[in-house]
């Protein structure tokens, strides 16, 4: 009975995942071809060459990376190596094949991995491996891609564009991490990441509509209105950051699944566990991404600051 009902579960999360991929590619269809019709009225030429490119960059930055996922091979990793199952043993040994191609490992972490004496060593040398190298890696992964989504998504000012970067990081990120570690999470768990990804993606799209009085008080918009470009700058980068920090607990959520340590961890375990990783990562990515843009914007805008102060103090004194 309770077979039948996780194999119900994970069906429905199939289904789900499967229809949330069908929903974006309609949503990015009907966006691509009003493109199109504007382009029409230039040139048809023009029209077919569009086509041509997005269907090229679908295929490299969506289908590609989701093909690489399914293929790579799922297993836990702190899981107890079954001796009496040979296909158990043989996924292990394909992990430690496909650690040592992708990443750039210290050379006596690769000998640990290639050189083994039995099943025992290759699971204890896989565990070493990575608790002393690959989260650290897989952590950069996460910390890269969500200043990648906080940049392009506070510099461009298009909803649509939004949600389709931010989605096609989110699965660029998803990929990264599982040829970083050799293994994917389990079906289940990917048709539950796929629904967190699109998630995020509308909520990047909703997030271009945001405004400063929305969340700020009126003595503050005051202040702000005093200062000319400022109040824009501050939505993009309010905006970027809250994608990134969609994008970070994904990245953490991920992570998770793929150290499961098969033990019973619910699902309320993990989101905790992403938030508090996801709050220790922003203040670092916010901070990256900042220091990205122009030195002389935030000069400008501090020497107003500045400025405004000494004026009030001047005020203050008469």
């Amino acid at each position: 009975m309770k077979k039948v009902k996780k194999d119900r579960s994970r069906f429905l999360f199939y289904v789900i995942a499967i229809g949330v991929l069908i929903l974006f590619l309609l949503m990015l269809i009907s966006s691509l071809l009003d493109i199109g019709e504007k382009l029409r009225n230039v040139s048809v030429y023009l029209e077919y060459g569009f086509y041509v490119l997005v269907v090229l960059l679908f295929y490299f930055v969506i289908v590609q990376p989701i093909i690489i996922i399914i293929k790579s091979p799922s297993l836990s990793i702190a899981t107890s190596l079954d001796q009496s199952n040979p296909k158990a043993v043989a996924i292990y040994k394909k992990v430690a094949k496909n650690i040592v191609k992708s990443n750039e490992l210290p050379e006596e972490e690769k000998l640990l991995l290639t050189q083994y004496k039995n099943k025992e060593e290759l699971l204890f040398n896989l565990q070493y491996v990575f608790e002393r190298t690959v989260k650290k890696q897989l952590n950069h992964i996460i910390i890269q891609d969500a200043k990648t989504v906080m940049i392009s998504t506070a510099i461009c000012q298009s909803a649509r564009f939004d949600m389709v970067t931010v989605f096609a990081i989110n699965i660029k990120m998803i990929k990264e991490l599982v040829v970083q570690c050799g293994f994917r999470p389990s079906m289940k768990n990917l048709s539950k990441l796929t629904i967190n990804v699109f998630g995020t993606a509308l909520i990047a799209e909703g997030l271009e509509n945001l405004k400063l009085e929305d969340i700020m008080p009126k003595s503050s918009l005051d202040f702000l209105n005093n200062m000319p470009y400022l109040g824009v700058v501050l939505e993009s980068v309010i905006q970027g950051a809250a994608n990134a920090l969609m994008t970070l607990r994904i990245g953490c959520v991920c992570r998770r699944y793929l150290f499961n340590d098969g033990s019973i961890i619910t699902k309320e375990d993990i989101r905790k566990q992403a938030y508090k990783e996801t709050i220790k990562l922003l203040p670092m990515v916010v901070a990256d991404t900042i220091s990205f843009f122009p030195k002389r914007i935030v000069k400008f805008f501090t020497n107003r600051r500045k400025l405004r102060e000494e004026e009030d103090l001047a005020d203050a004194t008469q």
